[in-house]
């Protein structure tokens, strides 16, 4: 095992609510990664791990769509709860681990990470692994669930009181996110992509191309001024190996090509901070999901097979 991050002080900041989505269940997922060991695989690396705990924040109401939207003042204190989580983290020179909850959650963590980037004059660059584009808008969305808005609400297409919670609109820009794994995408959304010019790296570019072409395309142009940050919805990977999501598609990649994301993402020495999001125990075998997880992002802070020197 080889750490490439041994200066990373890392903080884990359990988000433990399932308001965006609609399955319940992903609010236990900070839990089921603690009980998989995330703590002490990254200590293993001889880096500072706080735990942080858990936020707290308004219980799920169950309720259905106002206007296109399911939960929409549950989801915006969440997500603002967040938001000064993560820059508080930021700020102290540490690298935040967002472990949700659902995908709306997204919002707060990365609105935080936009903040401290163009505070520090840092390039922001998103990667998006998920198998949804999440770019829907109250007017697009089939369902309301805010899990399926945060790409949108980020680049300032949503409600005001989640596209405003990092104090700029929009808080990222289409050019500095990449989507990697997708493969459900509503009508609405493939017009959206589009419109906005979103790089997107579906299953069928993927088996086309392969999973190594797609990441050096991913990671092209990121250097010592890049904040990388890993947005890694769990229904990214395939169903037979990740069952315990909500929102299961099948198709997605496999074990060895997931690990190959994350062993790229660590030879380049910039990730910076982390959402790991959608883990629904009530729906896993075992705890397989989350130890699957933990599996990654061990391989994201640099454990390898061998030691490699990278050019």
């Amino acid at each position: 095992m080889t750490a490439t991050v041994h200066s990373h002080r890392i903080s884990l900041i359990g988000v433990p609510t399932d308001v965006g989505a609609g399955t319940r269940g992903s609010r236990m997922g900070p839990e089921a990664l603690r009980v998989a060991g995330i703590h002490e695989a990254l200590v293993a690396f001889g880096v500072d791990v706080v735990d942080c705990g858990n936020l707290s924040g308004p219980a799920n109401p169950e309720q259905p769509p106002q206007a296109g939207l399911r939960h929409l003042p549950e989801v915006a204190a969440w997500n603002a709860t967040l938001h000064d989580a993560v820059y508080r983290e930021l700020a102290a020179d540490r690298l935040p681990i967002m472990m949700g909850g659902d995908h709306c959650l997204a919002i707060g963590s990365i609105s935080a990470v936009a903040r401290h980037c163009r505070e520090q004059g840092k390039k922001l660059r998103v990667l998006w692994f998920d198998a949804h584009a999440d770019l829907n808008t109250a007017t697009m969305t089939p369902s309301g669930n805010i899990h399926g808005m945060p790409v949108a609400c980020l680049c300032g297409h949503g409600p005001q009181v989640l596209c405003e919670i990092g104090g700029h609109v929009p808080a990222m820009l289409p050019d500095q996110i990449r989507q990697i794994g997708i493969r459900s995408v509503d009508d609405g959304e493939k017009r959206f992509l589009q419109q906005l010019g979103i790089e997107v790296f579906d299953m069928r570019y993927i088996d086309e191309h392969g999973m190594r072409a797609v990441m050096d395309k991913a990671l092209a142009g990121i250097d010592a001024d890049t904040h990388l940050h890993v947005s890694l919805d769990v229904d990214f990977l395939d169903p037979e190996i990740a069952p315990g999501v909500g929102t299961t598609v099948r198709g997605g990649p496999t074990y060895r090509e997931a690990q190959l994301c994350m062993e790229m993402i660590a030879d380049t020495e910039r990730l910076a901070s982390l959402d790991i999001v959608e883990l629904n125990p009530a729906l896993d075998h075992r705890n397989q999901t989350a130890e699957l997880a933990v599996d990654l992002i061990e391989s994201l802070f640099g454990k390898s097979t061998l030691c490699r020197i990278h050019s």
